[in-house]
């Protein structure tokens, strides 16, 4: 006979997420002596995405507490990410998701919602994200007894997760030498938790908002916060400054990394690694050496079906040759 096996030998969904490793981005700083920049492998979480850090903690959270259980049913406006670690954690623990989503979301989002079994009420996508707060609201006051209301956007469990998890695995991976933090604001939550827990650490360390340049954009998940609903956690404060970051520049990165770097990521990644690109040369520039670390939230699988990356847009590659010098192949921490 066989003996069952030890639970020793593996890990539960929610035991692996985080502790993401760090990436150099080598090539996008040879010609930056003494400056570095770092990606955080968000996409290594079992969900794909940094969204898997806030969701599992705003359901240890809500079980806890006594919120989710006997039948009640996880509720939440998502542009994706976070719904999709919600449905994981659903699937994976035994609760029923209901979602309230754009209905433009790239057909790879939908497909995954779909297998995990998820149940997504669309919205109107010109309404965005914010069109997908509102139905969650109602129907979260409409069924107060079906619905717990995560509320991903308001849930001081969303940043915790970051000030708790992501803040200290960056200080303890550069080895205290992070000198910049860079990271898109969408419920905000990654730039907030991760903020405060590094200036703790180091007040030093400058740390770096990004945003859409425009209510109409591209970067799936980010919010333009002068025309947005804004984040109940949202603190503006806690930047030393905010980067507004054009779509077609993330287009031109995301399509860079890939062909140059052998790094696909989701184009509100390539945003950031933009935005720290910004921030390198500008620390070159003044003379500083710099040690750059900003959030890669997810890979480009979510994203492949889009049009960029096969549209040969003449402005797109000459924007790119601008922005990124060749140099030399990438490594990994």
């Amino acid at each position: 006979m066989i003996a069952a096996p030890s639970k020793s030998l593996g890990s539960t969904l929610l035991e692996r997420i985080g502790n993401t490793p760090l990436i150099r981005l080598d090539q996008l700083t040879a010609h930056l002596p003494g400056i570095q920049i770092l990606g955080k492998a968000e996409w290594m979480n079992p969900g794909g995405s940094v969204k898997d850090r806030a969701g599992s903690n705003i359901v240890k959270a809500a079980f806890a507490a006594g919120q989710l259980g006997h039948g009640q049913h996880l509720l939440d406006a998502t542009s994706g990410n976070t719904g999709i670690a919600y449905s994981m954690l659903g699937a994976a623990m035994g609760f029923p998701v209901t979602l309230c989503m754009p209905s433009n979301v790239s057909i790879e989002r939908k497909r995954i919602l779909s297998a995990y079994g998820a149940d997504v009420n669309w919205t109107d996508p010109a309404d965005g994200s914010d069109g997908a707060i509102r139905l969650a609201r109602k129907l979260a006051a409409e069924n107060p007894e079906k619905f717990f209301y995560a509320n991903q956007y308001g849930n001081d469990n969303n940043w915790l997760a970051h000030y708790h998890g992501t803040g200290n695995e960056i200080w303890q991976q550069t080895n205290g030498e992070v000198t910049h933090f860079v990271a898109a604001l969408g419920t905000s939550g990654t730039f907030m938790g991760t903020t405060r827990r590094l200036r703790e650490l180091n007040p030093k360390i400058h740390c770096i908002s990004m945003q859409p340049d425009s209510p109409f954009n591209g970067l799936e998940g980010l919010k333009h916060m002068a025309t947005a609903i804004v984040p109940p956690i949202y603190d503006p404060k806690l930047a030393d400054t905010n980067i507004d970051m054009a779509t077609e520049r993330a287009y031109a990165m995301a399509k860079w990394l890939g062909r140059n770097q052998g790094l696909l990521i989701g184009v509100s990644a390539a945003a950031s690694v933009t935005a720290a690109l910004q921030v390198a040369e500008e620390e070159a520039a003044a003379g500083r050496e710099a040690v750059i670390v900003t959030i890669l939230c997810d890979s480009a699988d979510k994203y492949l079906s889009e049009r960029f990356w096969s549209d040969p847009i003449a402005a797109d590659l000459e924007l790119a040759a601008k922005l990124i010098p060749r140099g030399t192949h990438a490594a990994h921490i």
